[in-house]
């Protein structure tokens, strides 16, 4: 079976969740830092692997996303200097301004998952995950 990710990339797309899950441990453990900063250093290193360090540098050094890199960087260096509420909040603003583009395409994505999909499409679900993801249209 031929697949389009190299082997690099895989490992970046299982770095990148692996870090997205213990942002949520770190979250649901009441702001535990050391979950949260195993996570940002997963996660910012999964990003990388994914799509190469000429990217993500021109990615986070775009100027239109320069604002949401500084926030985001600026989070992540406060959750390992022990501010773990206040750097995730920061961190979460800048994660928002950097990737928020991306969430019509997560919710697109998310509702052709078998069954994840019909969730998503509910009548009354569908209107508030569309004003949530900034998406206008129905899928």
């Amino acid at each position: 079976m031929a697949t389009w990710m190299s082997d690099s990339q895989k490992i970046g797309a299982g770095l990148t969740g692996f870090g997205a899950l213990f942002l949520l441990l770190g979250m649901l453990l009441f702001m535990d830092g050391g979950l949260l900063a195993i996570g940002n250093v997963l996660f910012i290193g999964g990003v990388t692997m994914l799509i190469g360090l000429t990217k993500t540098v021109a990615f986070f050094a775009r100027r239109n996303k320069l604002r949401g890199s500084i926030c985001f960087f600026s989070g992540v260096l406060m959750v390992f200097l022990g501010w773990p509420v206040i750097g995730i909040v920061v961190e979460a603003f800048g994660f928002i301004n950097l990737f928020g583009d991306f969430f019509p395409v997560v919710v697109a994505f998310l509702r052709r998952v078998p069954v994840i999909g019909p969730v998503l499409s509910a009548p009354g679900v569908t209107h508030v995950v569309d004003r949530l993801a900034g998406t206008r249209f129905p899928v």
